[in-house]
C-alpha cells in the first residue's frame, strides 16, 4: 500500500510531465520548436523551470507519438516529415478518414452540417487573417468532428493515435503559398455531401481532400529537397 507522502510524490511526478508534455507537444505543433531541432534537455529544462526528469519523460511519450525522433549517439529532434512519411500518413488518412465521413453521414445527419459549419466560418476568418497557427487548430477540428460523429470506437482510436503527427503536416500544408484556398474549398464540397446527406459523396469528398493535401506536401517536400 503507498503511503501518503509516496502517493503525494507520484501524483506531483506525474503533473510535472504532464506538465512538459503538453508545452513540448504546444510548441512543436505550434512550429514554435519547428521540423528537424535538436531538442536538449538541459535546455528545455531551463527554459520550462522543470528538472530533467520530467523533460525525458516527455520526450520519451512524444517520440511514441511520432512528433519526436531519438537519434542514437545524437539526441532527440523534432520530427522533419520525409516524402516517405507523408506518403504513408497520407494514404492511411485517406482510408480512414474516407470511412470516417461516410459513417459520420449515416449515423450523424442531421446534426452534423451544423457543427462543421461553425468550424468552417472559423476556418475562412483565420485563413482571411493568415493565421496559420489557428487555422491549423481548426482545420483539425473539422476532421475531429467527422471523427467523433462516425460514432466507430476503433476508428476514432486509430485516428488519436497519429492526431499529432496529421496536425504537424496539416501545420505544413496550409503554410504552403495557395493552399489555404483549395483547403477551404476541399471542406465545403465535404460539408455539402454531409448536408446532403450523402455518405457515398462524402467519403468521395473526404478523399480527395487528403489526397490533394497529400499532393501539395509531396511537391513541396520535393522542391525544397532540389533546392
Amino acid at each position: 500500500m503507498v503511503n501518503g507522502g509516496k502517493l503525494e510524490a507520484m501524483l506531483a511526478r506525474t503533473t510535472l510531465n504532464r506538465e512538459a508534455y503538453k508545452a513540448l507537444r504546444r510548441a512543436i505543433l505550434g512550429r514554435k520548436l519547428p521540423p528537424g531541432r535538436k531538442l536538449i534537455v538541459r535546455v528545455l529544462a531551463e527554459e520550462l523551470g522543470l528538472s530533467p526528469t520530467p523533460i525525458k519523460e516527455a520526450l520519451s511519450a512524444l517520440e511514441r507519438e511520432g512528433l519526436v525522433v531519438a537519434v542514437p549517439h545524437r539526441g532527440y529532434f523534432v520530427l522533419e516529415p520525409t516524402l516517405e512519411d507523408v506518403r504513408e500518413i497520407y494514404r492511411l488518412r485517406e482510408v480512414l478518414e474516407g470511412l470516417g465521413a461516410r459513417l459520420a453521414v449515416e449515423n450523424n445527419g442531421k446534426i452534423l452540417p451544423r457543427k462543421l459549419e461553425k468550424v468552417l466560418q472559423r476556418q475562412r476568418k483565420a485563413a482571411e487573417q493568415g493565421d496559420i497557427e489557428s487555422y491549423g487548430d481548426l482545420d483539425l477540428s473539422f476532421h475531429r468532428t467527422l471523427w467523433e460523429a462516425a460514432s466507430n470506437k476503433r476508428l476514432l482510436a486509430v485516428a488519436e493515435t497519429i492526431d499529432g503527427q496529421i496536425r504537424l503536416l496539416i501545420n505544413s500544408s496550409a503554410a504552403i503559398p495557395g493552399r489555404l484556398p483549395s483547403s477551404l474549398a476541399e471542406h465545403e464540397a465535404i460539408l455539402q455531401a454531409v448536408a446532403a446527406h450523402d455518405p457515398d459523396s462524402a467519403e468521395a469528398a473526404m478523399r480527395e481532400h487528403v489526397q490533394q493535401a497529400g499532393r501539395a506536401l509531396e511537391r513541396f517536400l520535393s522542391a525544397r529537397e532540389m533546392v
